[in-house]
């Protein structure tokens, strides 16, 4: 349960870093993911939790 925590803790710092140093970039990603279609949306989310797995797979390997 620690690790999980961990994880979420550091989602919110890189994206806290993003709103905090880029704004600007912020608001052009979130209009570009609402003009996205739902399948390419689905896609990338299912590539980064993959990538994650493969990550924390060989990190902890």
């Amino acid at each position: 349960m620690n690790d999980f925590l961990d994880a979420i803790g550091l989602v919110l710092v890189i994206e806290g870093l993003i709103y905090c140093g880029f704004p600007n970039f912020a608001r052009r990603l979130a209009e570009e993911v609402r003009t996205t279609a739902d399948t390419t949306l689905r896609i990338s989310g299912l590539v980064a939790m993959l990538a994650g797995v493969v990550l924390v797979w060989v990190v902890r390997g």
